[in-house]
């Protein structure tokens, strides 16, 4: 079973990730932050990825720990469902449209983490929560779970129809890359002989 929980705590957070990679995309998401919570659903949906996330943060300071440290703990929480990568298909893309706006995300489980973020948003906050911090949640998520993650913006001028893309674009990229590959059997998808 391709499954796995991490635990994370610090003086600012309190997290626990749970993930199930051969799941339906249901999700039971509760960080205490709105927005995020709906894009934490749209990645568990589009992925097919089963996520169960409880996050209790310094949210009196703001949202940006909280959301951070959901990000590492989840990438952490995929690393270790995924294994040493055998028999996955690796490499994930994905082009998204909604409504106005259009991303692009390629990605590779690589173990070589690595962000390309070309995604402005023409807003400071989609109502109380920083559009920053959607960089700042795959950042986490690229680094703690050793992806090389290349998110762009094609198009776009409605930063939640912005934000909302990039999730749902990185949840099919990903979706596609643990996917089991049905030719490669057992065998690692790399020539180093390691992932």
């Amino acid at each position: 079973m391709r499954q796995a929980t991490v635990t994370r705590t610090t003086a600012e957070t309190e997290i626990s990730v749970t993930v199930n990679l051969d799941g339906s995309g249901t999700q039971d998401c509760q960080t205490g932050v709105g927005f995020f919570d709906h894009m934490l659903d749209q990645l568990a949906r589009h992925s097919l990825i089963d996520l169960t996330i409880r996050a209790k943060g310094d949210l009196h300071i703001d949202d940006h720990h909280t959301v951070e440290d959901v990000g590492i703990a989840l990438g952490q929480a995929l690393a270790k469902a995924l294994g040493d990568k055998r028999g996955i298909r690796r490499y994930g893309h994905f082009r998204l449209a909604m409504d106005d706006a259009q991303i692009a995300t390629a990605l590779d489980l690589s173990a070589r983490p690595y962000l390309i973020w070309t995604v402005d948003f023409p807003t400071p906050k989609i109502g109380t929560f920083d559009t920053q911090l959607v960089r700042e949640f795959f950042q986490a998520l690229s680094t703690h779970g050793g992806i090389t993650l290349h998110v762009d913006k094609l198009h776009g001028f409605n930063s939640h129809h912005i934000a909302e893309a990039a999730f749902k674009s990185v949840a099919r990229a990903l979706r596609e890359a643990v996917e089991p590959d049905p030719r490669l059997g057992d065998a690692l998808p790399s020539t180093k002989g390691a992932l």
